[in-house]
C-alpha cells in the first residue's frame, strides 16, 4: 500500500523534472544551432519598418485595464457556461441551482462595477 503512494510521487516528480528540463534543453539547443551574426543594423530598434520616435514608455488610461479586466471576467463566465449547457440534461436540478448561484455572483459583480462607474468612459 505504501509503495503505491511512493509510485504516485515518483510519477509526479518525473513530470515536474520533464516540465523543467525539456524547455531548458530546447532553448539551449536553439541557442547553439541558430546563426549569430550581429551587425549595427540588426541591433537597432525595429518598429514597423520605421525608426521609433519619442519615448518607448507610453502612459495608458487606467480605464483600458478596467475594461480588459471586465472582459476577461465575463469571457471566463462563458467558458464555464458552455460545458454546463451542453451537459445540462445529465446534471439535473442541483447543477442548475449551482449555475444560478454562479451567474448571480457575476451579476452582483456587474452591478458593483456599474455603480462604481467602471463601465462609463469619461474623456478628461
Amino acid at each position: 500500500m505504501i509503495m503505491a503512494y511512493i509510485n504516485n510521487y515518483v510519477i509526479v516528480v518525473i513530470f515536474i523534472a520533464l516540465g523543467i528540463m525539456l524547455p531548458i534543453a530546447a532553448l539551449t539547443l536553439g541557442r547553439y544551432l541558430r546563426p549569430n551574426k550581429p551587425t549595427a543594423m540588426k541591433m537597432t530598434t525595429y518598429e514597423s519598418g520605421n525608426e521609433p520616435v519619442g519615448a518607448g514608455q507610453v502612459r495608458f488610461n487606467i480605464r483600458y485595464y478596467l475594461f480588459a479586466l471586465m472582459f476577461v471576467i465575463f469571457d471566463v463566465e462563458t467558458v464555464f457556461l458552455y460545458p454546463w449547457a451542453v451537459a445540462y440534461n445529465h446534471l439535473g436540478l442541483f447543477a442548475l441551482i449551482e449555475m444560478l448561484i454562479f451567474v448571480a455572483m457575476l451579476l452582483v459583480g456587474l452591478m458593483y462595477a456599474w455603480k462604481k462607474k467602471v463601465l462609463k468612459w469619461n474623456s478628461r
